[in-house]
């Protein structure tokens, strides 16, 4: 099974949408926020003496109030699965990053998982007789969410989790069908609806009697509203049919390099793989996916190019 990058693929969506995103879920805040300063940081690698393991902070955003000069640090934190210290973690995390920046510090989580379930967000350090901390950050629980509340909004954020929200197993189709809807209304370029339809894929996939259900259901909309549907999934379909026919000749020139002789034959391995990475180029297949198929550094590719 293909190992997905979860914090990856919400780092990515609130990279480009980091507005959206606290508009979508913390809308008192947005209205306080000044977008037109934002500073995504380097992300900070930490180190658990104790544990003897690697933590690594996943998004921080320099940003500032509005009527305010000082700027503050929002840090993001998906988490894909479940962890008993996580507000543990989270009040560490605080507390370096505080100590490094000396700024005000917005914590957010994002529980991403698939089990429903009342995630506390407070640490608590107390006696008896004194309560000594109680640090407290901000959550995004998706699965407790229900996807009918969002379907209205066009916010390419709530169109990308949607199929990370809750909903039950009979309404994949209507989950799907509604997420083209919203797709078609936010008009972004090709890039961003890749990147929207890339995350709601990984978690809402439909099998063949499903998807044949879901182009009946699209037939019903409006003709204007179905032509535009149709020309988005046509143009997945395409792209991945040329992507697929690569593929293939790539890893059917592959087998026959394995089965060829191995002696005096690296020049002539090197020349076939430059010349697939020719085909993939005109194709417009990414340089990352050229670099995965043929083996080619990107400095090689990019020489072919030239």
């Amino acid at each position: 099974m293909k190992h997905v990058d979860h914090d990856r693929l919400f780092k990515e969506l609130i990279r480009t949408f980091f507005e959206e995103f606290m508009l979508l879920f913390f809308p008192e805040i947005h209205e306080s926020m000044d977008y037109r300063h934002t500073t995504f940081l380097s992300e900070e690698l930490y180190r658990d003496i104790l544990k003897g393991e690697k933590n690594r902070v996943d998004l921080l955003i320099e940003t500032k109030l509005k009527g305010e000069d000082g700027l503050i640090i929002v840090h993001i934190e998906p988490q894909s699965y479940e962890q008993d210290a996580f507000r543990e973690r989270m009040f560490i995390y605080f507390s370096r990053l505080y100590e490094k920046y000396r700024k005000r510090i917005l914590p957010i989580a994002i529980f991403s998982y698939n089990k429903i379930k009342d995630e506390p967000n407070q640490f608590i350090v107390e006696f008896p007789f004194h309560q000594v901390l109680n640090f407290e950050f901000l959550k995004v629980e998706l699965k407790k969410q229900n996807w009918r509340d969002y379907i209205k909004q066009d916010n390419p954020v709530a169109c990308a989790l949607l199929s990370k929200m809750g909903y039950a197993k009979n309404e994949k189709i209507q989950v799907k069908l509604e997420f083209l809807r919203m797709l078609t209304r936010l008009e972004l370029d090709p890039a961003r609806i890749d990147l929207i339809a890339g995350i709601f894929h990984t978690y809402l996939k439909l099998n063949k009697n499903e998807e044949n259900q879901l182009q009946d259901e699209i037939r019903k909309l409006n003709p204007e509203e179905e032509a535009k549907v149709m020309e988005i999934t046509t143009s997945w379909h395409e792209k991945g049919r040329e992507e697929g026919r690569v593929e293939g000749r790539v890893e059917g020139r592959e087998e026959g390099l394995k089965e060829g002789k191995k002696e005096g034959k690296k020049e002539g391995k090197k020349e076939l793989r430059l010349e697939i990475s020719r085909k993939m180029l005109e194709a417009n297949v990414e340089i990352e996916q050229i670099t995965k198929f043929t083996g080619l550094s990107v400095e090689e590719i990019k020489k072919i190019m030239n």
